[in-house]
């Protein structure tokens, strides 16, 4: 199936892919940089392993990186990111957190765009130009 686009389409798959790599890219960064306030972040959330999980979310976020970056395995890719973005909005910014601080319910509201951004990403996939075409039959 040949896929035509016109260039402000192009533009726009191509930027929002660069978009979804930076908001996940930074999120590796500064787990990166400091896996062990990862980790207490983690547990102060109250789950079990924290320094497991911390760098499980490490790869799992350069594997997303990765597929936004390349386009391959982009659909499956962009619903994990949607489902992932949605638990750590309702684990790490939650009812729970909003009587304390006001803020966390706008911190927690944030996550729902990004992850609506990732579904629709799933839907139309990676876009025709700079993308590995691996992944699910009829899309990437």
């Amino acid at each position: 199936m040949v896929e035509t686009q016109s260039t402000w389409q192009t533009v726009a798959i191509l930027l929002a892919r660069l978009v979804f790599a930076a908001m996940f890219a930074m999120g590796v960064a500064f787990k990166f940089m400091d896996m062990g306030a990862t980790a207490g972040y983690i547990a102060a959330a109250g789950f079990p392993l924290p320094l497991f999980l911390a760098w499980c979310a490490a790869i799992l976020e350069t594997l997303l990186v990765i597929a936004f970056l390349t386009g391959a395995f982009l659909t499956p890719a962009a619903l994990i990111g949607a489902v992932y973005v949605v638990f750590l909005g309702f684990a790490f910014h939650g009812p729970s957190h909003w009587a304390s601080n006001q803020a966390e319910f706008g911190a927690f509201m944030s996550h729902f765009p990004f992850a609506a951004g990732l579904l629709v990403a799933a839907v139309h996939g990676p876009g025709s130009v700079l993308a590995l075409r691996q992944g699910w039959p009829g899309r990437a």
